[in-house]
């Protein structure tokens, strides 16, 4: 029979060194807080019980996992060590559960690596790493055998015991009704007068219960995040270990250290995405689409083989098939392109649905309107959706042209293949083949002369115009 896995996850730390007024614990990775990160791999391993360990204002981490009612909750008052730390969660632990130790502040350690943790048979696991310069970290001692005896914290190491390369991660898993016996062997008879969850291995030893250790050859992988540059750095190695599972599934990835990808998204096979990309999920991305550089995508599906081209940003929008948007476009939420749309230059869409094969190629707004198949839109065109206080619909029907330089004043309906004569205001109905122009007579002043500069006194300049009343 299985025994039956509890998982604590430390998170009580202040993150002083973060110096920002962001909790630590909530500090993003991929647009995630990091402990959201480890509470995620803590579920894929479907312990019995998941323990947050939290500090003295637990309130916005209680908010964000609000939902999540599979959580149990412990308070450490006093930051007197990782030991201390565990002691507040043990009434809620079964006795006989085995126990799997997370860190809220590593929060890029993989599920599968948790794994090799809970498959020993040892006692006692602790998941180590090898450094070349290891400060900061507890050293793995060994006896002439290489049995591990114990951890050594690095202020209370020896010169030679500091020479260790191989280090403690803050991992472990301790087996079936251990922990509780183990706990209460710990003191804070040492230099910084605290509870070391690390002094267990040295109790299991002294027991004659057996320790192992599970060695992780990827150290970024169980780097701490203590700091703002830390923080960056496990951005960076996330983004990188993304970007190379994507890429052994087909996606292009043209540099795979100059991509952001938050979230929930997902790719078809052979779409491409250029470097300085921001995606944030929910996304989808179907086969052959193709994404130019410098470009940010939010919260958008993505039709076969559209493109978006350079610098445009994209939120809450949808694309069918075969769509161009860019370079410089802005598509807002409730942009609904269908196939074969385009969209140029400097045009702005938002909560407007555009019919297959119309396009807008440049410098527009198109805002709350319903257009039809095949439309085409000149430059400068605006819908004139807000009247200051409420938001009003353009429908352009099927086949209709608007001339460059339009403001069609909502609520306004252009009927099916009408036209709109550049430069028009349109304030009511065009009908069905129909040609609008609604522009001021042009007027022509022959022998108009152009204004003078004249200077009354020195450094003074005037401008005065030749058009006098009445001209």
């Amino acid at each position: 029979m299985k025994n039956e896995l509890e998982i604590c996850v430390l998170a009580a730390g202040k993150g002083t060194r973060m110096k920002t007024t962001t909790p630590k614990m909530l500090q993003p990775i991929a647009g995630r807080p990091m402990i959201e990160h480890v509470v995620a791999v803590a579920k894929q391993l479907e312990p019995t019980a998941i323990h947050l360990i939290v500090g003295e204002d637990a309130s916005p981490m209680q908010a964000l996992f609000a939902e999540q009612t599979d959580l149990t909750w412990a308070e450490q008052r006093e930051q007197l060590g990782t030991g201390h730390a565990v002691m507040q969660a043990l009434p809620n632990i079964k006795a006989d559960s085995a126990t799997l130790i997370l860190l809220g502040d590593v929060p890029l350690i993989r599920a599968e690596t948790l794994a090799q943790l809970t498959v020993s048979h040892a006692d006692i696991v602790v998941l180590t790493i090898n450094l070349e310069v290891p400060t900061g970290y507890g050293r793995i001692t060994r006896d002439a055998q290489g049995r591990v005896t114990g951890i050594v914290e690095e202020k209370d190491a020896t010169p030679a015991e500091r020479d260790i390369k191989e280090v403690n991660s803050g991992l472990f898993y301790i087996g079936p009704g251990l922990l509780p016996g183990l706990l209460a062997k710990l003191t804070n008879d040492n230099r910084q007068g605290e509870f070391y969850l690390t002094d267990i291995v040295a109790h299991a030893v002294q027991q004659g219960l057996s320790v192992e250790t599970v060695n992780v050859a990827d150290a970024e992988e169980v780097g701490g995040v203590n700091d703002l540059a830390q923080l960056a750095a496990a951005e960076r190695y996330f983004q990188r270990r993304q970007a190379e599972a994507l890429m052994r599934a087909g996606v292009r990835i043209i540099d795979p250290d100059r991509i952001d990808i938050r979230g929930a998204v997902t790719f078809g096979m052979d779409v491409i995405v250029d470097v300085n990309a921001v995606i944030e999920g929910p996304c989808h991305f179907a086969g052959g689409s193709v994404i130019e550089p410098h470009c940010v995508i939010k919260q958008c599906r993505i039709g076969a083989g559209s493109v978006i081209k350079a610098h445009s940003n994209l939120e809450g929008a949808t694309l069918a098939e075969g769509c161009q948007v860019g370079p410089y476009a802005r598509l807002r939420p409730g942009a609904d392109l269908r196939d074969g749309v385009s969209i140029g230059n400097f045009v702005e869409v938002k909560k407007t649905v555009m019919g297959p094969g119309s396009k807008a190629s440049h410098l527009s707004y198109l805002g709350d309107a319903s257009i039809g198949a095949e439309v085409n839109i000149g430059a400068g065109t605006i819908t004139c959706n807000y009247d200051g206080v409420n938001k009003w619909q353009t429908v352009l029907e099927d086949g209709v042209f608007i001339g460059s330089n339009t403001a069609l004043v909502a609520p306004v309906t252009v009927e099916k293949d009408a036209t709109v004569g550049a430069g028009s205001t349109i304030t009511g109905q065009v009908p069905q083949a129909a040609l609008g122009v609604a522009r001021g007579k042009q007027r022509n002043i022959e022998g108009w002369p152009r204004p003078e500069k004249i200077t009354d006194a020195p450094g003074l300049v005037k401008k005065q115009s030749p058009i006098k009343d009445g001209a």
